[in-house]
């Protein structure tokens, strides 16, 4: 099981983590208009998740805008981000953003992809900062946990990952 910290405290993550060469776990989300999303909508496209705790705060700001900037140039690849926030704030947030390129869902509901995915931190119902990939045959081929939840992703390991997917 990955081993993750918030702030430096550690935490304790529910599900199974999920690694490179397993066959991606189906979850249930919600868009922002709050129709719901699982992993059987995109079969066939390769998919870039990325998932964070809070949209609202200044890493997972600043993860977003960075995927919605790499999401514009990968051709084929569909790419999501996931967090706990309510879809309102969400919708709200990409406005506020300028969010475009991605679609960015929520996992508030009831934790289907955090506890899918091994990302559900069970001490404050947030996901832990994370990515995957998986190619157009839901086999993972890229899994990062990253381990101290305020910092960042591998982003250049995360983009050429999802163009080796295709």
């Amino acid at each position: 099981m990955a081993e993750i910290t918030f702030k430096g405290n550690p935490v304790t993550l529910l599900g199974e983590e999920v690694k490179p060469g397993d066959k991606a776990p189906d979850f249930k989300v919600l868009a922002n208009d709050l129709s719901e999303v699982t992993l059987e909508d995109s079969k066939g496209n390769v998919r870039l998740i990325s998932v964070v705790p809070s949209v609202d705060t200044g890493v997972c700001d600043q993860q977003t805008r960075r995927f919605n900037e790499e999401a514009a140039n990968l051709e084929g690849v569909e790419v999501l981000t996931i967090s706990v926030d309510l879809p309102f704030a969400q919708k709200r947030w990409c406005a506020a953003a300028g969010i475009e390129n991605l679609q960015v869902l929520s996992d508030h509901r009831d934790l289907s992809f955090g506890k899918n995915y091994g990302v559900a931190i069970e001490e404050l119902r947030l996901l832990a900062r994370s990515i995957f990939v998986i190619d157009s045959n839901d086999e993972v081929t890229y899994a990062e946990y990253v381990s101290e939840a305020t910092n960042h992703p591998d982003y250049e390991a995360a983009v050429n990952a999802a163009k080796e997917a295709k």
